[in-house]
Formats: structure tokens, C-alpha cells, sequence
């Protein structure tokens, strides 16, 4: 399952069938590299192929999603990328997220920037790891596209890993169905995942798409952010992609709960 995930990073939402016994690389150059004229004047087509819209996606994939500093890496005005984002959302591309400050009985979110959601992985991808450095790739040319996915690929992968994770949790709770459901930032703190049931029962969790285990440290964090935004948590739940310390584990409880990719298999049942 872990394979899958790390597959659907890449290309969650391109329309075809991918051995996933073939290393990863290899199948991000024969399907994706090898056939870049074929698939910019398909994306030119769905985009519009606006040189400022463009620059907006390539900020979008690169940093952390909000608005102001997408319009900044793209060095577009705030009502210029506005408008931008418009057409962007007309078309499909992308929607917006709002953070979740109402689950934590908090007012001010309009004064939160709100964050930019590509529609499929595959398109966050090539803004973030294709179309800027284009001119390599239509030469053949692979190598700073190599350099580049390899440097971050852990930190690209985290944001599907988070949104997989979401889905998850909204099928785990079947019982007390998910009725709300998002992510909470403001300008000192992010929650990956914030929830409420039914019943009023408040889920909070991280996600961490790192080749390393995930220790109690993370736990604690979790808690000081909650704690100092008031929110209630009644279930906190952890993702990580290569497991969790023992000493975490050795917490992992009704109200704790501890999931790795394999847990996704769910999602296909």
C-alpha cells in the first residue's frame, strides 16, 4: 500500500495504467518526461496556457498553498492573482481551502490567508517538478529534474499524504459519521487534520510523510497546538509513513490512535 501511495503523489489523476512493480523514476520518465509536447499542449488546453496563471500554479506547488505567498513567488499583485485564481477555479484546476477555525470556536479566519488545492496530484506535480525547468526536459536533458524531485519529493509527498489520511478518517468513523472536516492554520501554528463528528466529537492529528519514525515529541506538539487554540480533542490520530517509537506505540489507545499506509487499505474496501 505504501507503493500506492507513493505512486499516486505522482500520478493521481492522469488517465493511464501504471506498473507499480517498475521503479518509480523510470515510470515518471517513460510516461511523463519522455512525452512532455504531448502533455504541456494538453495541460496548455486545460489551463489556457496564461503565462500568470502558470507562474500562480508553479507557487502554488512549490510553497505552502496560501494565497499571498503564491501571488508573491509568481510576483503578481493580490487582484491580479485573484482574478488568476478565478479562471483557475472555472476551469477546474484548483479550489479553495479555508482553515477550520470554527471547530475551535475561534472568529478571525477572514484575516487567515486561505490555501489553493490543485483537483489531482498529477497536476500539482508538473507545476511543481516539470514546468519550471521545461527547457532541460524538452532537450531530453533529465538531470536538474532528477536533482530537483530528489531534494523534495518527502515534502511534496506530504500534502497527498494529508489528504489521504483525511479521506480515511472519514470512512474509520462510520459509526459517528465525519460531518466537518479540514485542516486549521493560522500565522504561528498548522493542524494537518481537524474533525467533527456527529455527535460533537473533536478529532485532531498530524500527518508526517518521513523515512524516519515518528516519536512522542510529535504527540506533545500536536497537544500545545491544540491546547493553545482552544480546541477540545477527544480522539488525536497520528499518520506516518515508516511507523512510529516504541514509546510511542506504547501509547496508542482508544483516544490515540497510530496509522501507517498500510491502513489505507481500507479506502479500497
Amino acid at each position: 500500500m505504501e507503493t500506492a501511495v507513493q505512486y499516486f503523489i505522482v500520478f493521481g489523476g492522469l488517465n493511464i495504467k501504471i506498473d507499480t512493480t517498475k521503479p518509480l523514476l523510470e515510470l515518471i520518465e517513460k510516461h511523463i518526461l519522455d512525452n512532455y509536447l504531448q502533455l504541456r499542449n494538453e495541460i496548455h488546453s486545460l489551463t489556457g496556457g496564461y503565462k500568470v496563471d502558470h507562474a500562480i500554479l508553479t507557487g502554488v506547488a512549490q510553497g505552502d498553498r496560501r494565497t499571498n505567498s503564491s501571488f508573491k513567488r509568481a510576483f503578481v499583485s493580490f487582484e491580479e492573482g485573484s482574478r488568476c485564481v478565478e479562471n483557475l477555479i472555472d476551469r477546474g484546476i484548483i479550489e479553495i481551502e479555508s482553515s477550520q477555525h470554527h471547530l475551535a470556536n475561534k472568529r478571525g479566519d477572514d484575516k487567515v490567508a486561505r490555501k489553493l488545492l490543485f483537483t489531482t496530484p498529477f497536476l500539482r506535480f508538473w507545476f511543481a517538478f516539470v514546468s519550471p525547468i521545461y527547457k532541460g526536459i524538452k532537450e531530453k536533458n533529465y538531470k536538474e529534474f532528477y536533482t530537483l524531485f530528489e531534494n523534495k519529493e518527502a515534502e511534496f509527498g506530504n500534502f497527498v499524504f494529508e489528504e489521504l489520511s483525511m479521506e480515511f478518517i472519514r470512512d474509520l468513523f462510520e459509526e459517528d459519521a465525519v460531518k466537518q472536516f479540514g485542516k486549521y492554520w493560522d500565522e504561528k501554528r498548522e493542524i494537518d487534520l481537524v474533525a467533527k463528528t456527529t455527535s460533537g466529537k473533536i478529532i485532531a492529528g498530524n500527518c508526517k510523510y518521513i523515512n524516519s519514525k515518528i516519536k512522542k515529541n510529535e504527540l506533545n506538539k500536536l497537544k500545545e497546538d491544540c491546547n493553545a487554540i482552544g480546541l477540545n480533542v477527544d480522539y488525536f490520530v497520528i499518520f506516518s509513513k515508516n511507523g512510529f517509537s516504541s514509546e510511542l506505540k506504547s501509547l496508542k489507545s482508544e483516544t490515540l490512535r497510530l496509522f501507517t499506509p498500510k491502513s489505507f487499505k481500507l479506502l479500497l474496501a
